[in-house]
């Protein structure tokens, strides 16, 4: 009886180690919020800015794969309006804009792959059909064998040139009135969370 109740308090210990291990994981997979860069390279997210000439800008907004097009390029006009206010602007134009798409495939493969664990002969080939597989000695029929799971990630990073200009906006339909991109645009940009 002694035994059972120690087991207790190591049970529930273990609970609640998992739960809030579960929360961390929950936390980080959430679309990018709105904020400046972080990371670097492949793994850059949120929105960067370079300035070209003096009234001449790149704007640039990277989200992970949980986030999307719709809001990378949303966010991006709304740095690009925010950054025409910073440098006291009243208007910005469009001089060039694109969203690119980054696809990366992963393929994961059992750890107990043979005796010689990850390390052995084996070979990949696609199937129209099921996509890219994988076979070794060790495992199954090289037709039939579905230990392996491919999976693609796609993210989107929209940059643009933006001109800043001041006084009213020109009848042009890349030009935007910043202040107003920013009152319409506002309700729907997430900001982090507080840590």
């Amino acid at each position: 009886m002694h035994s059972s109740l120690s087991r207790r308090p190591r049970r529930v210990a273990g609970i609640a180690l998992a739960l809030a291990s579960a929360s961390v994981l929950a936390s980080c997979a959430t679309p990018t919020p709105y904020q400046p860069a972080t990371g670097s390279g492949t793994y850059r997210t949120g929105y960067w800015d370079e300035q070209i000439e003096s009234d001449r800008f790149r704007v640039t907004f990277a989200g992970n794969s949980l986030t999307s097009r719709e809001t990378v390029e949303r966010y991006l006009l709304y740095r690009a309006a925010q950054l025409t206010v910073e440098r006291g602007g009243d208007y910005f134009l469009l001089a060039d804009r694109d969203t690119e798409k980054k696809s990366r495939t992963y393929v994961d493969r059992p750890f107990d792959d043979g005796p010689f664990g990850y390390w052995g002969p084996s070979w990949r080939y696609y199937s129209p059909r099921w996509g890219w597989r994988a076979w070794s000695p060790w495992g199954g029929d090289p037709f039939w064998d579905r230990r392996v799971d491919v999976r693609t990630v796609d993210r989107y990073e929209a940059s643009a040139e933006i001109v800043v200009g001041r006084g009213s906006k020109p009848d042009n339909v890349r030009a935007f009135n910043a202040r107003e991109v920013i009152a319409n645009l506002g309700q729907s940009i997430a900001p982090p969370r507080p840590r």
